[in-house]
């Protein structure tokens, strides 16, 4: 998430594609191979990105990054 990007809306890579798109577009039945070709600002990693997002998020469980 980046403060001020997509109303601090988790996005993937700092893009304006919020990660809830890419789950929406799976839940419809897309698959990766389709979402890929109908977005290419996206990557093969972006989808599972997405997925372990929001596999992290149902456990409730929080990814702390640091800046060195």
């Amino acid at each position: 998430m980046t403060p001020g990007l997509m109303g601090g809306r988790p996005t993937i890579r700092g893009l304006r594609f919020p990660v809830g798109d890419i789950l929406e577009l799976l839940a419809d039945g897309m698959s990766s191979e389709e979402i890929l070709n109908q977005h290419p600002i996206l990557e093969k990693e972006d989808i599972t990105a997405a997925l372990y997002y929001a596999s992290v998020r149902m456990k409730n469980t929080a990814i702390l990054h640091t800046c060195t």
